[in-house]
């Protein structure tokens, strides 16, 4: 089972920073999963501070091996109270689950989280455990069991409360509002991915806004348990030609999507797997040579420039990605969860040509800084292998 994890958010108008924070970590090696999503005090820099210090410790405390619950309750005895409106300086719910469905979480002032399945909202057991300190802080703690399917829906009070003193929901949207969202839109789509579902709850309590501005940050994190969706991407030729047709037939018998970039590496598998390569115009854009198509082949790029491209996308990903031969190969890994690089290890004398941009790197180094952005920063699992 494959935990899919992401979160959308919106920052409250006219301010230039997040007052919620999302930090997430995926440990491949125990098959496991540790995500926070804080709520600071307020809005702006002054709260995401608050919200950031408090992400950053709790998941450091966790993966530092402390349990869950007491690195919460640490974290929920600490947190100082604002002396004007008397409320703590940040809230929180933490996750901490593994490939086998297992999943322990915490919440302290952020809106319950919702558990779907099957198109219903389950009713998880909880248990609630006062602060010693602050008396009006109470920790909400669940042991839970997921199965494949299942949905966890996490969010800020930016969304249960959008819309709130407007003519059409006067109390805001609220838990029960944005159920009746979630189920909606999962019978209507559903194998919808986390990164979808959170981005669509985004836009709906922006919507229900007045005037559709943000009144506060507004965050959604999504947790979808599903089977993985594997890809492979083939790049450059194997360091000895004699085992072509080896790899070639490795990459025809990979069940999965599958991408190839570089012009030598797609007239290698051409060439081996008898299949014709052909250009397609309809995916030319801006400075990028265009793709190419191979039947059986869900995308062909040219290489060193189109992954070089790529890697500038990925490090500054906003929602407009550009519709050129780098943009489709973004789109592609991003709407995977397993991702296999099969890299070839023959030099190209061409990419040491001192005319070329001095951006450009070695195949290898592309290919490690593209999987360490795609595991740190898109929570995806990789896997490198060199030929």
């Amino acid at each position: 089972m494959f935990i899919d994890i992401d979160c959308t958010q919106q920052k409250k108008y006219n301010q230039n920073t997040y007052g919620d924070y999302f930090l997430s970590k995926r440990y491949p090696d125990e098959g496991r999963l540790i995500a926070v999503l804080s709520d600071g005090l307020g809005s702006g820099v002054k709260a995401n501070i608050l919200a950031c210090m408090t992400s950053t410790m709790l998941l450091k405390f966790v993966e530092a091996g402390s349990n869950i619950k007491k690195a919460c309750e640490i974290i929920m005895n600490s947190l100082p109270v604002c002396r004007v409106r008397k409320i703590s300086y940040s809230t929180f719910s933490a996750i901490d689950c593994n490939d086998d469905g297992e999943a322990k979480i915490v919440e302290e002032g952020n809106p319950e989280f919702i558990w779907i399945r099957n198109n219903e909202v389950m009713t998880p057991e909880c248990k609630i455990i006062t602060s010693k300190t602050f008396s009006n802080r109470h920790m909400h703690i669940y042991k839970i069991k997921l199965e494949k399917g299942d949905r966890l829906i996490f969010c800020s009070d930016g969304v249960t409360q959008s819309g709130l003193g407007g003519p059409r929901l006067k109390l805001g949207l609220r838990r029960e509002g944005l159920i009746n969202i979630l189920l909606e839109k999962i019978k209507e789509d559903p194998l919808i991915s986390s990164r979808h579902l959170s981005s669509y709850i985004v836009q709906q309590a922006e919507k229900i806004e007045i005037d559709r501005k943000a009144k506060d940050d507004i965050s959604a994190c999504v947790i979808y348990c599903r089977e993985p969706r594997e890809s492979l991407v083939f790049t450059g030729p194997p360091y000895h030609q004699e085992k072509d047709r080896e790899y070639a037939k490795i990459f025809e018998k990979f069940q999965g999507r599958k991408a190839i970039c570089g012009g030598t590496t797609a007239n290698l598998i051409s060439r081996e797997l008898n299949i014709p390569v052909s250009s397609d115009l309809s995916k030319s854009a801006g400075n990028l040579p265009a793709c190419s198509h191979m039947e059986g082949v869900n995308l062909v790029t040219e290489g060193i420039l189109t992954l070089t491209k790529t890697v500038e996308y990925l490090e500054s990903m906003t929602n407009h990605i550009p519709e050129d031969a780098a943009g489709e190969l973004v789109k592609f890994l991003i709407d995977s969860d397993c991702i296999t690089f099969m890299v070839g290890a023959k030099l190209n004398q061409a990419h040491y040509d001192p005319t070329l941009p001095i951006e450009i790197e070695i195949r290898k180094n592309i290919i490690k800084k593209m999987g360490k952005i795609l595991e740190e920063k898109f929570i995806k699992k990789i896997e490198i292998q060199y030929m």
